[in-house]
């Protein structure tokens, strides 16, 4: 039996704008099931995840606190404005919290407050500047290079016309990326990530580097396909132990072939965890982390696509039979209770209900080579362990009310108007978060 610590509440921070964030949702849950008290703080107190039973209380982004539609970059800097927010949450609790970031912004943030949260917070203790630089794309393919870790093909150009010719050395179409996503301007249109197929598009797209704030790179496209897109969900404990870790592929997306994991099962990848351990170990990584990679069918290598600071929205997935999961394990660790080892479900699902309709309706992408390791054959070995939806549940059935009115309340905002310029399609899981985003 996990015996937690009742009395150390839980403050969760998500700072981007996405009212869709299922992830966070299952944190509420999680931690409040287990008896903790839960808060949050989220994009707005009409986001759906408002309306859990498991929430005792929300507070608005930062930026929204005076007034929505703020630029949170026009003020004064994101990481004063959160830290005078949680040090008004920490004043009202009068107890230290464990502290849980939930997207790359927060992580990057809370981490950089640490020293000044101290007494207040509890959270892992990580090298300086840790999550900020894996965080980072261009960083990320720099780290694997010395690491030797397989990690797509990466051009970072200096001028319009060297992402052109590079466009065209790597071979289009090429994957084009914002190496530090969170700092692009809410409302431009811009995407973290997006499908270059003409040398022309990556130099009109380099020009936007001033607006997007930070660097263009360029990757060599790994082809998408079943069976080709995996996930590793751990915890790496206060002094360094792997205290938590497991792999599931997508079996669905959306954006189909590319984005954010509609369907996932857990599945065993040696291969796979053993690339994760592997730069967790060498980075000195502490805390909950998601890696997504994708196999290379031409040469049967996994590739490290994105190292995420944080618990990734399908973490629920990862749920052992004694219901722990990594946040439930990083509050274990962090209020000094041990953390069991934790026993495999595999074949266990989850589903995001919304993504999940809409990668259905659409055509699968091409398969790739069936000749690869960890195939559907090896699937027949593994008995499906249960089904987790991310939205619905018969004990906290309100969220997911909420999100399906809000649903369709954006589905016809696209119905009502048509977009001058329709949105680009994402080639990661960012994309696809906000379906009227530039209605």
């Amino acid at each position: 039996m996990v015996s937690f610590d009742s009395t150390v509440p839980a403050v969760l921070v998500r700072l981007d704008r996405n009212p869709f964030h299922h992830g966070t949702l299952g944190a509420v849950r999680s931690l409040g099931r287990a008896g903790i008290t839960v808060h949050a703080v989220i994009e707005s107190l009409r986001s759906p995840v408002a309306g859990s039973r498991y929430l005792h209380s929300a507070h608005p982004r930062p930026d929204r606190a005076s007034g929505d539609g703020a630029d949170p970059r026009a003020a004064e800097p994101e990481d004063e404005k959160l830290h005078g927010l949680l040090l008004r949450i920490s004043e009202r609790l009068g107890t230290p919290a464990v502290l849980v970031p939930l997207d790359d912004l927060s992580a990057i943030s809370v981490a950089r407050l640490r020293p000044r949260l101290a007494g207040r917070y509890l959270l892992p203790e990580q090298p300086p500047g840790l999550p900020e630089r894996v965080a980072d794309k261009a960083e990320l393919a720099a780290i694997c290079g010395t690491l030797g870790l397989p990690h797509p093909r990466t051009v970072v150009p200096d001028d319009p016309g060297e992402a052109a010719r590079a466009a065209s050395a790597l071979g289009l179409p090429v994957v084009a990326k914002w190496s530090r996503p969170w700092l692009l301007p809410e409302g431009s249109g811009l995407r973290s990530t997006v499908v270059v197929r003409s040398p022309r598009e990556a130099g009109e797209l380099f020009a936007h580097g001033t607006e997007a704030g930070s660097r263009l790179l360029l990757q060599r496209r790994l082809p998408p396909g079943p069976d080709l897109d995996w996930f590793f969900h751990g915890y790496s404990g206060r002094d360094g132990t792997l205290l938590m870790g497991a792999t599931g592929r997508k079996e669905r997306s959306w954006p189909v072939g590319a984005g954010l994991t509609a369907v996932g099962r857990w599945l065993p990848n040696p291969a796979v965890e053993h690339l994760a351990r592997e730069v967790i170990a060498a980075l000195g990584y502490r805390g909950i982390v998601d890696l997504d990679f994708r196999l290379d069918p031409a040469t049967g290598a996994y590739h490290l696509l994105d190292f995420n600071p944080r618990p990734g929205a399908q973490f629920r997935l990862f749920t052992d039979a004694s219901g722990l999961d990594v946040v439930r394990a990083l509050h274990l660790d962090l209020t000094g209770r041990p953390v069991p080892p934790p026993v495999p479900a595999y074949g266990r699902t989850f589903v995001v209900e919304n993504y999940a309709l809409l990668s259905l309706l659409s055509p699968l992408p091409p398969a790739g080579r069936r000749d690869r390791p960890r195939g559907r054959e090896a699937d027949r070995r593994v008995r499906a362990q249960g089904t987790e939806r991310a939205w619905f549940a018969r004990d906290d059935p309100r969220p997911a009310y909420a999100m399906t009115a809000a649903w369709l309340r954006r589905a016809a905002c696209g119905r009502g108007r048509r977009p001058s310029n329709p949105p680009e399609r994402s080639e990661n899981r960012e994309s696809g978060e906000l379906l009227c985003r530039t209605w």
